[in-house]
């Protein structure tokens, strides 16, 4: 059957990311669903090329959970202290993805992601909105070609057609300057951001070559 006999969770997935797009478990159920899909080994492919991200695949470090308060006491125009900021900010939880045995290269990149998204959308400077979390999954898809944006960046397409189609022009400029920021950028994936909490946040961003405007 259609991805290794997997199309009943993805479609369950499907739908339910379509009833309610804020539905973080159909994500998961959607991507979990894709891990051993020719799409998700094409992924890890595009990602090896890069020879920094695939050594730390290769030695798949895996950080302790980030203790907020720790953070808060970093220099404030630190990446480390601008998370926790960030992340309070938003009432979002560090720890709030789906976790995964770490078994093999494509598990340690799915989980990889999932711990670094607020990160990613710190760095970039991607609002956590229905607009910024396109955009970051255009610059992700661009980056990585992870699967789970893609399937993101068409369902979040199809529902401001549907629900907004004027304003849809200014959503796809928006998604395809979010691309061609993750083409232009340095890969994301090869950072070890927790090792260097304490480094500025503008530091980051010149170093990857990220202009927040």
């Amino acid at each position: 059957m259609l991805v290794n006999g997997k199309v009943f969770p993805i479609a369950r997935g499907m739908i339910s990311l379509w009833k309610d797009p804020g539905n973080t478990l159909s994500v998961y159920d959607i991507e979990d669903g894709l891990k051993d899909s020719w799409l998700q080994r094409m992924s890890l492919r595009y990602v090896k090329l890069d020879r920094a991200t695939a050594e730390l695949l290769e030695e798949r470090y895996i950080p302790e959970h980030p203790d907020l308060k720790t953070l808060l006491s970093l220099p404030a125009d630190s990446l480390g202290y601008q998370y926790a900021s960030h992340l309070i900010a938003h009432h979002f939880d560090p720890n709030f993805y789906r976790s995964i045995e770490v078994n093999s290269e494509v598990d340690y990149l799915l989980l990889r992601s999932r711990q670094t998204h607020d990160i990613w959308h710190l760095v970039t400077g991607y609002d956590v909105d229905v607009a910024g979390e396109l955009k970051l999954k255009a610059f992700e898809w661009s980056q990585t070609r992870r699967p789970m944006a893609l399937v993101l960046l068409v369902a979040g397409l199809l529902g401001a057609f549907c629900t907004s189609p004027r304003s849809f022009l200014h959503l796809w400029n928006q998604i395809i300057a979010g691309y061609h920021l993750g083409k232009q950028a340095k890969p994301f994936l090869a950072r070890a951001w927790e090792k260097e909490w304490e480094k500025p946040l503008t530091v980051w961003r010149q170093e990857l070559g990220i202009r927040v405007e």
